[in-house]
């Protein structure tokens, strides 16, 4: 089962040489982490060797860091992209799509 798990990861390795840096290690994420965590965080951004990944809620922040090296590791060997560390953000409440905040003095209509 391991080797065909590592034929697997080696094929999308190659299949994502195409991609942008980004995209490549979001498409990677459910790959390296499986499907419990991957549900539960989503890669956001990346830059300069920090993969930014967004978390559900602390308890999964917690289980992710504790895998964080592992985790490092496997985003850089699939995605085939530079990775140095991964910064962890619990994600705040969601707005609806396509409402902001108004700033002091606006009205809904500017």
């Amino acid at each position: 089962m391991q080797g065909m798990r590592d034929l697997l990861k080696g094929s999308l390795r190659r299949s994502l040489h195409a991609m942008r840096d980004e995209d490549r290690l979001a498409v990677a994420w459910p790959v390296v982490c499986g499907k419990a965590l991957a549900e539960r965080g989503s890669v956001v951004g990346y830059a300069d060797g920090l993969v930014h990944v967004e978390v559900a809620d602390g308890a999964w922040l917690r289980q992710m860091m504790s895998m964080k090296a592992q985790l490092v590791g496997e985003m850089a060997r699939i995605a085939g992209v530079k990775v140095v560390g991964i910064h962890f953000e619990v994600s705040g409440p969601k707005e609806p799509r396509g409402t902001r905040p108004l700033e002091k003095g606006m009205t809904s209509n500017e």
